[in-house]
């Protein structure tokens, strides 16, 4: 693409060949009647969202130290506030898990409408970022409601219904961002977009939610952390993102070892379960290092 047709910085034009390989073949199995809800359907879509998602989040504390000049006893500091917040999220989760659930999708909702920063009005971002959840439960509602059921209890099948009712906003929000994504450059990520929401509707909820975290909004993170990153060897960068990934891995189920009673078994549950426990600081710190950034660029 030419520069005079390539969107800003950070306009949401990062969209790699695999997005599409994945979106095509998901597509071509579809057609071909393969059934995608099946047990060892749902467990590869798990394992894709979680291999293919935790990654981007295990940049926070060397993107931190780029930010802000920290001693030995400010990172320890750092990253222990960082375990503090997963472990509250956990905490949450084995305790009052229906508040836990509500604070994961707010804090998607946000998260995923930084994917949109063509959309001027900071409400209107959250509306786009809870879009993705939204066209899940338009085309599966019953799922969606059940997933809400595991990970919590029984009164989550109302909060899907409130989603229900309003995706339409949530929805036409979204349409506003592609247009403009498109208008200012972003073809690539339009398309992609307006695809991943079709098929979020179509596909199985969490067969939909693997393509758009693993395919689409990861990658394009994981693009932006290494652009400021860029003198870390490939090999320390792949070995920090798996590292911090599986100790992420390791200690959630540690702490299911040790509280099994507290754990859903549906391991589908879980995986969301693990990656609201994360999300929610990565949210935190996330914001606070792009604030950061934006005023002292590097070099």
């Amino acid at each position: 693409m030419s520069e005079r047709r390539r969107a800003p910085i950070g306009r949401g034009d990062v969209v790699y060949p695999a997005y599409w390989l994945a979106a095509a073949l998901l597509i071509g199995l579809t057609l071909l009647g393969v059934p995608l809800d099946q047990p060892a359907a749902m467990a590869i879509a798990t394992i894709v969202f979680i291999g293919g998602g935790l990654p981007h989040g295990a940049y926070d504390i060397a993107l931190l130290r780029r930010s802000v000049a920290l001693d030995r006893i400010g990172m320890g500091l750092a990253v222990g506030g960082y375990v503090a917040i997963a472990l509250l999220m956990v905490f949450l989760w084995m305790s009052v898990p229906l508040v836990a659930l509500i604070l994961f999708l707010a804090a998607a909702a946000v998260h995923f409408g930084e994917d949109w920063p063509m959309l001027q009005d900071p409400l209107l971002r959250v509306a786009a970022g809870a879009a993705v959840i939204a066209a899940a439960t338009i085309g599966h509602p019953a799922e969606v409601a059940a997933l809400f059921v595991a990970m919590s209890d029984p009164r989550a099948a109302v909060i899907a219904q409130v989603i229900t009712a309003a995706a339409p906003v949530a929805l036409l929000v979204t349409a506003v961002g592609i247009a403009l994504a498109w208008r200012e450059g972003s073809l690539s990520w339009a398309v992609a977009m307006s695809l991943c929401l079709v098929l979020l509707v179509v596909l199985p909820p969490v067969m939909g939610f693997a393509l758009f975290f693993a395919f689409l909004h990861s990658p394009r993170h994981l693009a932006q952390a290494r652009a400021r990153l860029h003198d870390m060897t490939l090999a320390r960068w792949i070995g920090t993102g798996a590292l911090l990934s599986g100790l992420a891995l390791l200690g959630w189920l540690g702490l299911r070892a040790m509280a099994p009673a507290h754990f859903d078994p549906i391991v589908v549950a879980q995986a969301f379960q693990l990656l609201a426990s994360v999300a929610v600081p990565h949210l935190l710190l996330s914001r606070w290092i792009e604030r950061r950034l934006a005023s002292a660029p590097l070099s």
